[in-house]
């Protein structure tokens, strides 16, 4: 009975916050349509299928479509929990990126996201090297 008080709350929070959310509305037609669930330790969970429209590489969901899936998540996540720090839009902010380690073919990167010199949001990757593409772009 909790959770369902918590999941209609993050629903209300998610109607009436961002309404046309591309990830995370089900009314945005061009959108992701996640509909996220809080469990009991308030992590929330949402199933997603996407067809080859979202895709990057042949075959492969676009890391941007990915990087959106997780922000919706997190974002949610954080609804649930009654936080949020959002990176406001028509004002200036500054996103960085750089490799932390690098090991054969494994890189780990940072990047943030800084506004009003406040940092508003940081994330960790695992990126692998793609020697292939590589060949392709120097192909004459």
């Amino acid at each position: 009975m909790i959770m369902t008080k918590i999941n209609k709350k993050l629903n209300k929070i998610r109607d009436q916050v961002h309404p046309q959310c591309i990830a995370c509305s089900l009314t945005n037609t061009n959108g992701l349509h996640l509909k996220f669930d809080v469990a009991d330790d308030k992590s929330v969970k949402a199933d997603f299928k996407y067809n080859k429209v979202f895709e990057g590489y042949p075959g492969i969901l676009h890391g941007g479509i990915i990087s959106s899936i997780l922000d919706s998540a997190m974002c949610n996540c954080m609804f649930a929990c009654g936080n949020r720090h959002p990176v406001a839009t028509c004002r200036k902010a500054t996103v960085s990126a750089r490799i932390t380690q690098s090991s054969h073919s494994l890189y780990l990167l940072e990047a943030e996201i800084v506004q009003n010199g406040e940092v508003k949001v940081t994330t960790k990757g695992k990126f692998y090297d793609q020697p292939d593409l590589v060949d392709i772009v120097n192909e004459p």
